[in-house]
């Protein structure tokens, strides 16, 4: 293989772009994915969930082999006030045994083990190299230039991996910079308890583990979530919001974790823990309105890079990679023709159309403005629960007519039966 021209240039060894890379070399086409850091997965982050049905997609059978940590039997949504905790808990042995559901990961060795199987079908991935710009020829891309020196690479195909900032898809004139309110910042830490420790604080055998998403004052009020993921000697604890809410409202992610971090119902899962990594990434949360174009003239745009997240059920690194096998199935389908324009590359926009990916992000598109524009959904309602469960479970002598009726006026007051009934419209109209 020269490495002066080849079939495809990947930039981003990240999911979507090793997706891309083993599906192109298993069809036989010469790819070379160029990545900044030190090795696939050194600057990835990701809260650590990983979908077995997509990433089965691309290497079947992965789980008998790959850097797994726990197979995820129980999803957790909790929802915090100041000093409460309102939860709902769904467990089930189906996702206790194979094929399994889904399981979390540490990115650092799954993406490692990832690029070696696209390695193994035959992608070059050069590591410590930095894209900085692209090569035009005749008004398309024809490569990159890459490295402290800038050499140029050709390529029939460039294809842009490389992340929520990227700056090379705004260069190509397929998306313009993203606006704060299109991206959330997440502060995520590792923390060591021993497996025992975490087998017993969250109720799970060896080997099996628990995801937990929780609202409200998580993230002070605003608009996000925070979260804890079972690893085997590890937990991921993290915490965001929407960069423009963080920004208007002056809260700190790093704080604002901390806080998370301290409240009565999650610092007794931490208590005793070390921390022994701490990061912060910026996620696209656009969604469809925020969609670039995602072909032009010898490029295409895929993962992250597109915005292709869907945070309501914490999607990310499937879209990712199965965005990348769309995207090289249209490539593979180009190589074929010989024409790399962008007529032929719309072939990756039918494919994605077709998939699940564009059809989710359509259905999604406006869950974020309908929570946003409705603060009290974070504030005055979770509130407003929690005092009505604990007036209801407190045993004081008041007798259960004179609680039922304080409990109704509670409830009342937080629901209003006029601006419920125009949510539950607008909620209605928001998801046809």
């Amino acid at each position: 293989m020269s490495l002066e021209r080849v079939d495809v240039i990947i930039v981003g060894a990240g999911p979507a772009g090793v997706a891309a890379g083993l599906t192109l070399a298993q069809a036989g086409l010469e790819v070379v994915i160029l990545e900044r850091g030190g090795y696939p997965g050194s600057k990835n982050v990701m809260g650590g969930i990983l979908y077995r049905q997509p990433t089965e997609e691309l290497v079947p059978g992965f789980w008998r082999e790959a850097p797994l940590e726990r197979a995820i039997i129980e999803q957790r949504y909790v929802v915090l006030t100041e000093d409460s905790a309102i939860g709902l808990s769904y467990r089930t042995q189906a996702f206790a045994q194979e094929p399994y559901n889904a399981f979390s990961v540490m990115r650092a060795e799954w993406d490692r083990w990832f690029a070696q199987q696209a390695e193994a079908a035959g992608a070059f991935i050069a590591t410590g190299m930095t894209v900085e710009d692209l090569v035009w020829r005749d008004g398309a891309i024809a490569g990159v230039k890459a490295g402290e020196a800038g050499d140029e690479l050709y390529a029939d195909v460039v294809v842009l991996a490389d992340g929520a900032n990227s700056l090379l898809a705004q260069k190509a004139g397929l998306h313009r910079e993203w606006h704060p309110s299109e991206q959330a910042l997440v502060a995520k830490e590792l923390i060591r308890l021993s497996e025992e420790v975490i087998n017993e604080r969250f109720n799970v055998p060896p080997g099996l583990g628990v995801a937990m998403e929780v609202f409200g004052q998580s993230t002070a009020g605003l608009l996000g979530y925070g979260f804890i993921y079972t690893n085997r000697e590890t937990l991921s604890v993290g915490t965001g919001a929407l960069l423009s809410d963080l920004i208007e409202s002056g809260l700190n992610v790093s704080d604002m974790l901390d806080q998370f971090k301290r409240h009565p119902a999650i610092a007794p899962l931490l208590e005793g823990g070390e921390l022994v990594e701490y990061s912060a990434h910026l996620i696209p949360e656009g969604g469809w309105h925020a969609m670039p174009t995602l072909f032009t003239d010898g490029a295409v745009v895929v993962g992250d890079a597109a915005g292709f997240v869907n945070p309501i059920s914490r999607e990310g690194s499937n879209f990712a990679m199965i965005s990348g096998k769309l995207a090289a199935e249209a490539i593979i389908e180009a190589k074929q023709s010989g024409d790399f324009s962008a007529a032929s590359l719309s072939r990756y926009q039918e494919l994605l159309e077709e998939s699940f990916i564009l059809q989710d992000l359509y259905t999604i598109r406006d869950v974020t403005p309908f929570v946003h524009q409705r603060p009290y959904l974070l504030h005055d309602v979770p509130a407003a629960l929690a005092a009505a469960l604990r007036d209801y479970l407190t045993v004081d002598g008041t007798p259960k007519a004179v609680k039922y009726g304080k409990i109704a006026r509670r409830l009342q007051a937080a629901f209003p039966l006029g601006r419920t009934l125009r949510d539950l419209l607008a909620g209605a109209r928001m998801l046809r």
